[in-house]
C-alpha cells in the first residue's frame, strides 16, 4: 500500500506491506527499499471480472510467498541500465 504526500504530484511518502505491515519511509519521494508491487485487472474467465486488485510486499514477505511455490519461479540476471 502506498501513500502520497500533499501537493499536486503523486510522490510516495511511504509505504506499507500489505502481508506484515512494515512500514518504509521514501526519502525526497525516492524509495529507500525495493518491494512488490501487483497491479491486476481481473478478466471476463474469472469470478473477479472487471476487478482490480493491486498489492505491495515488502521483500521478505515476497521470500515467504515464493517458498510456497509448487514449481520454482524463473530468476534471471538483468543488465543494470544507465
Amino acid at each position: 500500500m502506498r501513500e502520497y504526500t500533499e501537493g499536486t504530484r503523486k510522490i510516495i511518502g511511504k509505504m506499507i506491506c500489505n502481508q506484515c505491515g512494515k512500514v518504509w519511509t521514501a526519502e525526497n519521494g525516492k524509495e529507500t527499499e525495493d518491494w512488490l508491487c501487483v497491479d491486476k485487472t481481473w478478466g471476463y474467465f474469472s469470478g473477479k471480472d472487471g476487478e482490480r486488485h493491486s498489492f505491495d510486499l515488502c521483500e521478505e514477505c515476497y521470500d515467504r510467498l515464493i517458498r510456497g511455490f509448487v514449481l520454482p519461479l524463473t530468476v534471471e540476471e538483468q543488465e543494470e541500465l544507465l
